[in-house]
């Protein structure tokens, strides 16, 4: 699927001399501990499979009151599925706006609660590049918008079934204090925090805002926009940003 940011997509070459530019830096502390930032949904995590495993339960709670829309749900799978949940319930061919309300609060109060966060599955290659930028020396911030109350203990146990460094020396864990906070305010305040723990080296964020927000706090540092799922009508980059879709890197 093309998106607006295709075109800025670096080639497969390209994207492997960026990331292992990044590892190698990794393992310098000549100018102190190395920090590196990921963002968790879009980025690390492809939180698709989260969506249709909801959808799913959504066509069971359905199926005998509307059987039809039932059906069309039942149907969803990870590659269909885009930002704006009712924009899936269109896409799937839901378009009673009558049951819109209902399913949007269903998926609300699961979406955004530990248990379904075991659905998610890694953005390719994601698990084993911050394995080897942790190795390398890296202290990994996970930095989400995700919040503690209802999300941090579904964000750990994923990281760590998912092969993420999670609960050792080196890894940290930060989440919003609570769901109501807008990600961008959220990031923002904690932005200039993250030089506590050495000088940040690069960040990865799905967000163009928060990608350029990041950038402008650590100048020094690598940024990279993940092309994967956002916001509608994001901002244009800080040029000083690069875009990748994956992790994956060539031999």
């Amino acid at each position: 699927m093309s998106t607006p940011f295709h075109e800025k997509r670096l080639v497969p070459l390209e994207r492997t001399r960026l990331l292992n530019s990044i590892v190698e830096r990794a393992a310098d502390r000549s100018e102190g501990p190395p920090v590196i930032v990921f963002d968790l949904d879009g980025t690390l995590m492809d939180n698709r499979p989260r969506v249709v495993a909801i959808l799913h339960e959504l066509a069971e709670e359905w199926r005998r009151k509307h059987p039809d829309a039932a059906a069309l749900l039942s149907r969803a799978s990870p590659e269909g599925i885009v930002y704006g949940f009712q924009d899936n319930l269109r896409r799937l061919g839901v378009l009673d706006e009558s049951l819109h309300l209902h399913a949007f609060e269903f998926w609300k109060a699961r979406f955004f609660n530990d248990p379904h966060i075991r659905h998610d599955v890694e953005v390719p290659g994601a698990s084993e590049y911050a394995r080897a930028c942790h190795a390398a020396g890296a202290t990994l911030v996970y930095l989400t918008g995700r919040d503690l109350p209802n999300m941090a203990l579904g964000s750990f146990a994923s990281l760590r079934d998912l092969g993420f460094p999670i609960g050792v020396i080196g890894t940290e864990l930060v989440v919003k204090p609570r769901f109501e906070m807008p990600d961008t305010e959220f990031k923002r305040s904690v932005a200039p925090e993250l030089a506590r723990l050495g000088r940040v080296i690069a960040i990865f964020d799905n967000e163009a805002a928060n990608c350029n927000l990041l950038v402008q706090c650590h100048p020094r540092c690598t940024a990279v926009f993940m092309d994967t799922q956002y916001a509608p009508d994001p901002p244009p980059l800080d040029p000083r940003v690069r875009v990748i879709h994956s992790f994956e890197r060539d031999p």
